[in-house]
């Protein structure tokens, strides 16, 4: 197994949040996570991204613990629902940015204003991008240390029909290449059309853990979308 996610929780005022939870997720797996607002989906990913502490549990990536930040984001690259990017620098500079904070050769920036179409707006301030673009610059910052897991927080959301090709081709290609890629959606078509694996959380735990095709003759597809 690639990712082992033992017992891991967090729980908030009036538990809600994530039950102590556990699963394993192999390498090149393309995993949805879905469920009902508030089920857990998105602490989930901010647990395994080190955004939140957890109350229990443990992540480990290729048999490594994530102990610390520096570690999380050479194993786990994190695009949450909103773009947390700098909207008053540029492209290049967010890119240049976080390669510093990651620790990743500057070559990178390059490397990714290239893979991701950015170069003809590398000195474009953030705030007059795209939803598309901010999208692409996101999920380009997040493989900057070149992590075998990236996780997606809604990445489609709020964009229209062909923005949202363009990122279900990037997803693809992305785990083509080898990584691991857990998302959450609501979209029944976004599931159907990128999922290898889905999990259904229901208040704070795990529900369902199955194909695409169980998942969508099962109750669980009934309950969340009729």
């Amino acid at each position: 197994m690639q990712l082992d996610v033992l017992h891991l929780s967090k729980v908030y005022p009036g538990n809600r949040g994530l039950l102590p939870t556990s699963f394993s997720v192999d390498r090149g797996e393309l995993v949805a996570i879905v469920g009902h607002n508030g089920a857990g989906k998105s602490t989930l990913l901010k647990l395994l991204a080190g955004w939140l502490v957890p109350d229990s549990g443990q992540v480990t990536v290729e048999g490594v613990g994530i102990g610390d930040r520096l570690a999380v984001v050479r194993k786990i690259g994190f695009v949450p629902e909103i773009p947390n990017l700098h909207d008053g620098f540029s492209v290049e500079y967010n890119l240049t940015l976080f390669a510093r904070l990651f620790r990743t050769p500057v070559a990178r920036v390059e490397e990714t204003l290239q893979e991701f179409k950015l170069l003809p707006f590398r000195r474009n301030a953030v705030r007059t991008l795209s939803k598309g673009l901010k999208q692409r610059l996101s999920i380009g910052r997040s493989l900057l240390a070149d992590p075998p897991v990236l996780l997606l927080d809604e990445p489609t959301s709020a964009l229209d029909f062909e923005t949202t090709k363009d990122i279900y081709h990037l997803i693809r290609r992305i785990q083509s290449l080898g990584t691991t890629i857990l998302f959450t959606s609501h979209r029944p078509e976004e599931i159907r059309s990128l999922a290898t694996r889905i999990l259904v959380l229901h208040e704070g735990a795990v529900a369902f853990d199955g194909s695409p095709d169980a998942y969508f003759q099962s109750t669980f597809y009934r309950t969340l979308y009729t």
